[in-house]
């Protein structure tokens, strides 16, 4: 008996030796893998910065012997979350400016700046956010009174979207912006021969281009100020839509220098030195950064009407936006980037923007491909138009809190007949059976939990419209999911090394304090990230 006692210790201390080593163990979770059968586990075993394996608390105990183990204590694990339209780099730039969102009034903003002013007493004066669809009054302020304020120095404050900016005179001087300008995709506003300092969409870059640019210590802080945030809630990639390519460059180095940890789809924005640099040194991939594709602009947003519409806008007859380049410029770079084999992602908001654009597409797509072009917000889309999608292959890439930030008006915008056209997710989903989310920050908020609701829900915070707003064109949750997380990747070429928690994948996971498939709908946007881990390495 006692020798048969042994034979069984030996036998324990042979299996126990027999584990394979890991780096670390999460247990006691809910584990979404976010795999083809959309399955779950209780624990997760991380080697190498890779999954290693999921499966029952039970099950991981006996085969892996692991460095560290964190119990989760019953939270609830996701891959790590991908935001397939941001603007990374530009946000952490915002970081440092006055910031303007959700302001009501003119007079907000106004008081908001002279207390920025005050705190940042030299340079420009830049700010972002103010959105005249919030004001009790509704149309575009003029800049009398930035002109009284701030009469010797230069003020540029953007609009929510990007598309549309007010300057002081001192800004507009410096940039020798004349009443009377005219100018492709942009508007120079003027009432009664003078400036009003409103630049529409292209009319931005009159003032823009002549501010200095940042140094590399304030590129850097930017980059790891966004970083911080994005890691908070839980994002650990972010497609950064439009680059140039030595800001592309420069985020490599201090990626490759470990200082910026966050995965990052780089578009290099549509400029001739953008294409000769990416077509002579080819596809860059490494461990954190990808770069395959370019951003190009069909036209302006739907808020400050630059989208361009194949019929006028409801409010206001005669006038149905613009395109921001020629149709034989996207042609023309379409013909380029088809033919060095990168991918193209155009953004679209209007219906006769993104007719043009899908046009220009199947043109050189010829019907079925796996070159995954994409456009890029696929806002208002014409009902003949939806099935061009599927037939060749086009990725529809959405933002859904751009729904829930443009109910109120976009209506008035558009007519209660188009707008059916417009936010259709659920419509575009069913053309390719996948379709990518993001946020589109700083234009909307960073939290990919509000995209979910939005996705998913379709109302605002406080629970308005009830019924959900065109509640036809929702998400499932687990469309919203795969949206975030494995078609987020799919769309950046992806699909095989992140985006689900499966063997061999990097091990890019979040934990959270709540369920996103079955916490209640008003729960949703008070989930928490309680770790965000990258390459198994614990971020937040």
């Amino acid at each position: 008996m006692k020798r048969f006692c042994t034979a069984l210790g030996l036998l324990a201390i042979i299996s126990c030796n027999t584990r394979e080593k890991v780096d670390l163990v999460v247990y006691n979770a809910t584990v979404y893998t976010v795999d083809s059968a959309f399955s779950t586990a209780t624990a997760i075993a991380v080697k190498d910065g890779k999954i290693v394996a999921t499966g029952t608390n039970e099950t991981i105990e006996q085969q892996y012997e692991a460095t560290a183990k964190n119990d989760a204590k019953g939270a609830f694990i996701y891959p790590g979350l991908i935001d397939a339209h941001a603007h990374f780099y530009r946000y952490g730039l915002g970081l440092r400016t006055a910031n303007l969102t959700g302001t009501t009034s003119w007079q907000e903003i106004l008081d908001k700046l002279k207390a920025f002013a005050a705190a940042n007493p030299e340079g420009w004066l830049i700010g972002r956010g103010w959105d005249q669809n919030d004001w009790a009054v509704k149309d575009f302020p003029v800049n009398d009174q930035l002109n009284v304020l701030f009469p010797n120095r230069p003020v540029i404050l953007s609009r929510i979207d990007g598309h549309a900016a007010i300057a002081n005179q001192k800004a507009l001087d410096m940039a020798g912006v004349k009443p009377g300008m005219q100018l492709t995709g942009g508007t120079v506003e003027t009432k009664n021969g003078k400036l009003t300092g409103i630049l529409v969409d292209n009319a931005e870059g009159l003032v823009f281009k002549i501010i200095p640019a940042p140094t590399p210590a304030q590129m850097k802080a930017a980059l790891l100020a966004a970083q911080e945030n994005c890691f908070a809630v839980g994002l650990t990639t972010v497609d950064d839509c439009g680059l140039d390519h030595q800001e592309v460059s420069f985020i490599d180095s201090i990626q490759q220098s470990g200082d910026l940890k966050m995965r990052m789809y780089a578009m290099l924005s549509d400029a001739p030195e953008n294409y000769t640099f990416l077509f002579k040194k080819g596809k860059i991939k490494t461990g954190r950064l990808n770069v395959r594709s370019f951003k190009v602009y069909a036209d302006g947003a739907l808020g400050s009407r630059g989208a361009c519409l194949l019929q006028p806008y409801n409010d206001k007859p005669g006038w149905r936006g613009f395109l921001l380049s020629t149709p034989a410029h996207f042609d023309s770079v379409a013909r380029i980037i088809y033919e060095n084999g990168f991918q193209m992602c155009t953004h679209a908001i209007g219906d006769s923007g993104n007719r043009i654009i899908l046009n220009t597409y199947a043109k050189y797509l010829k019907e079925k491909n796996d070159l995954r072009w994409r456009i890029e917000h696929a806002q208002v889309v014409n009902q003949h138009d939806f099935t061009l999608f599927g037939q060749y292959n086009i990725v529809p890439s959405v933002q859904p809190t751009h729904a829930t930030s443009d109910m109120y008006w976009a209506g008035d915008r558009l007519g209660a007949e188009r707008v059916k056209g417009a936010y259709a997710y659920k419509q575009l989903l069913q053309q390719n059976g996948w379709i990518p989310l993001g946020t589109d920050f700083p234009v909307e908020d960073i939290s990919p939990f509000k995209t979910f609701y939005a996705a998913v829900v379709r109302k605002d915070a406080k629970g308005w419209p009830d019924g959900g707003y065109q509640v036809e064109n929702a998400l499932t949750r687990e469309e919203a999911l795969r949206g975030m997380t494995i078609w987020a990747a799919r769309s950046n070429f992806e699909e095989h090394e992140k985006g689900s928690l499966e063997k061999g994948k990097l091990a890019d996971f979040i934990i959270t304090d709540k369920d996103l498939m079955k916490t209640k709908p008003e729960e949703l946007l008070s989930i928490k990230v309680l770790a965000t881990y990258v390459g198994g390495e614990k971020v937040k």
